[in-house]
């Protein structure tokens, strides 16, 4: 299926050069008055080397066709974590390196999308947004209710990010899995 490189995103697995990558990074570079290009850094999903390519914006891209199954993450096990398949219970561990940033978004009992490429697991598709308990922050500013001044918060997966002065220790954020960015506080 081919998507416009402007829609490329951290985790997708493309097709280019006759192999699977997984985009590790991406970076949207506008130089002056110039065309856009998008910056990326993929990984092969075979051999695991990891390259820098450029697209510019107009450029197509080969989004690799997965087949996806409903699973249910249960737990971790050192570096491995643990999946259940939803419609016969049968359960996979995945390596933490085939996750990628994922797991920042993992909770037990989560269901997500598993992504298979030819029999073979390539990764996770999590859903847009997740919501997650803050663990830790500093204390708000009086007043910081409307403000744009952000804190940093470290969240129950381990993940940090930054929030709002209002958040305290405690609240159930929502968070944008595709950014890693607050979106809102959740109402309990």
């Amino acid at each position: 299926m081919l998507i416009p490189a402007t829609q490329l995103r951290v985790g997708m697995i493309v097709a280019l050069k006759g192999d699977l990558f997984r985009v590790t990074y991406k970076h949207h570079l506008t130089p002056g008055n110039k065309r856009g290009l998008i910056q990326t850094k993929l990984k092969n999903l075979k051999s695991g080397t990891q390259i820098e390519q450029r697209f510019r914006s107009d450029d197509s891209i080969d989004k690799a066709t997965l087949e996806e199954r409903a699973m249910e993450y249960l737990y971790n096990s050192g570096s491995s974590y643990i999946f259940m398949d939803t419609d016969n219970y049968e359960q996979v561990s995945v390596d933490a390196e085939i996750l990628g940033d994922s797991i920042s978004y993992l909770t037990p009992n989560q269901r997500v999308s598993v992504e298979f490429y030819e029999g073979t697991l390539v990764g996770i598709e999590l859903p847009a947004t997740v919501d997650l308990k803050v663990v830790s922050t500093e204390p708000g500013l009086k007043r910081a209710t409307a403000t744009a001044s952000t804190k940093p918060a470290t969240l129950k997966t381990g993940l940090v990010i930054q929030v709002p002065h209002f958040i305290e220790t405690d609240d159930l954020i929502r968070v944008d899995t595709a950014e890693g960015e607050y979106v809102e506080r959740v109402k309990l």
